[in-house]
């Protein structure tokens, strides 16, 4: 398994930004690796750990085979430090944001990760990052396009999202998905956002100077600010 992806090709070629996607949640929940990481997580739940370095403890082999977090992770209260170094993840799930007492998220050098999602603002503790900033959708330097959601909802595993504004849970009509960019701890990062309705788009924070100025549905046609802002 590749450690990056091609999703950001033409910033070292001479081709054309194609629009970009989303990668798929590919992820094996039936194998042994998988189940190795839910016990790490029980473990460091019980003993209420405050580090929790999955790639520290899992064998290479299985910590390749990770490509997202499991939701479970809502259970870790007491991790103050989330130790992601060199992983080969492309999701972190919602529930991050039930991290409370998370004070240092580092994913760096996890260049699958272009985005995160939003409930990561809910982590009021959050002061210090580490994140390969130039494999983010948008990032000041390069203004890689942001994936097009419009008829291309990213779709989460369970397809049970609630609003990441108001926590009202999915119903017939669907949430309405954006992104938007903040500034969280250290970094500014691109974050998903599910939203139930007009007012709570309208509740959402500022964006970070430099950025896109609003939420958005993304595509090659959004116009960023200029590069190296």
């Amino acid at each position: 398994m590749r450690a990056s992806c091609d999703c950001f090709e033409p910033l070292h070629s001479n081709k054309k930004w194609s629009e970009l996607s989303v990668h798929s949640d590919n992820q094996d929940r039936e194998c042994e690796a998988w189940f190795r990481l839910l016990d790490l997580i029980d473990k460091a739940a019980k003993d209420k750990r405050t580090v929790f370095s999955p790639g520290e403890e899992l064998p290479a082999e299985d910590w390749e085979k990770i490509v997202t977090l499991p939701r479970e992770i809502s259970r870790l209260k007491d991790v103050k430090t989330l130790m992601l170094y060199g992983s080969y993840l492309e999701w972190i799930p919602p529930e991050i944001g039930e991290m409370e007492s998370l004070i240092e998220f580092v994913p760096y050098t996890s260049h699958k990760l272009h985005w995160f999602p939003y409930e990561i603002t809910r982590c009021k503790k959050l002061v210090q990052s580490t994140v390969s900033t130039r494999a983010l959708y948008g990032n000041f330097k390069y203004r890689p396009p942001f994936p097009s959601l419009r008829g291309n909802t990213v779709k989460l595993y369970g397809d049970d999202a609630k609003c990441s504004v108001c926590g009202k849970p999915n119903d017939e009509r669907g949430l309405n998905q954006v992104w938007i960019s903040l500034i969280v701890a250290t970094d500014v990062l691109p974050l998903l956002v599910h939203t139930c309705s007009k007012q709570c788009i309208e509740q959402l924070p500022v964006p970070a100077d430099g950025y896109v100025q609003r939420a958005h549905k993304g595509g090659l046609g959004l116009a960023q600010p200029s590069r190296s802002w």
